[in-house]
């Protein structure tokens, strides 16, 4: 259990487990956690024939923003996993909102062990922050296996710039890996800097009040509040100077 919530608490940029609980509170004015689902239908739709008849698996979906729109755009049927049971009964309420709880199916449940149970989508998209399924080498392999022959693969990551030291993989590093694991590269989106800076300044905006509201309300842990607002600005800071933040749209090479 612990070493879930650690993977948990670093895959949404919180420093300590103690945050788990306060996560939902912090979190509840952003309905996209990351992901972008404008740009996802249209790599679905621009890409794969008929769109509306794939069967789809959202991996960490988190409040069900990409999985709630794939649906209602694309008419495709969608499964959404994620391990915070707040966030998986807004993704269910969202889908009610939207008309789509019929196409729409959300679990809780750690990815990684769900995954070795999930098999035979024709697509699977994966938008989590960090190794929560470990290398990108490690994350392809297991995606892989939860898609059918001729299926497609949805990811979010970061190419590392060449002048940076980070840990992140390069472009030439993730190309490497997509022809290791039989996977080719369909298109690639980058986000685009403005835009993402503009994102990053909204949404830091509204974690500080929340945060600021528990200080208010849990003063005595003031100081977890304050470390989740600093890791949450050196995320954005390194999205903004480190690392380049990309959408890959991949498909088994058979």
């Amino acid at each position: 259990m612990a070493l879930k919530d650690e993977k948990l608490a670093k895959s949404l940029t919180a420093e300590s487990v103690e945050l788990i609980p306060y996560l939902s509170y912090l979190l509840q004015d952003l309905w996209e956690l990351g992901s972008s689902p404008k740009k996802m239908i249209r790599m679905i739709k621009e890409y794969i024939d008929a769109p509306e008849k794939l069967n789809v698996l959202d991996l960490a979906c988190g409040k069900g923003a990409v999985s709630v729109n794939v649906a209602k755009v694309v008419g495709c049927s969608v499964k959404g996993i994620d391990i915070l049971p707040d966030f998986i009964a807004y993704a269910r309420g969202k889908a009610k909102e939207h008309n789509v709880k019929d196409l729409c199916e959300f679990a809780v449940g750690d990815i990684r062990s769900e995954i070795t149970e999930e098999k035979d989508y024709d697509l699977v998209i994966f938008g989590a922050v960090g190794d929560v399924l470990g290398t990108p080498e490690a994350t392809i392999e297991v995606l892989k296996k939860t898609i059918t022959p001729e299926g497609y693969i949805l990811i979010d990551d970061a190419y590392g710039k060449e002048s940076k030291k980070t840990e992140c993989y390069t472009k030439a590093q993730w190309m490497d890996v997509l022809k290791n694991f039989g996977v080719r590269l369909i298109e690639e989106k980058v986000v685009d800097p403005d835009e993402l800076e503009t994102l990053n300044r909204e949404q830091q905006r509204y974690i500080v009040d929340r945060a600021n509201e528990l200080k208010i309300k849990h003063p005595e842990k003031a100081h977890l509040f304050d470390s989740y607002i600093k890791s949450q600005q050196e995320e954005c800071d390194q999205l903004e100077n480190e690392i380049t933040g990309v959408t890959l749209l991949l498909k088994v090479d058979n």
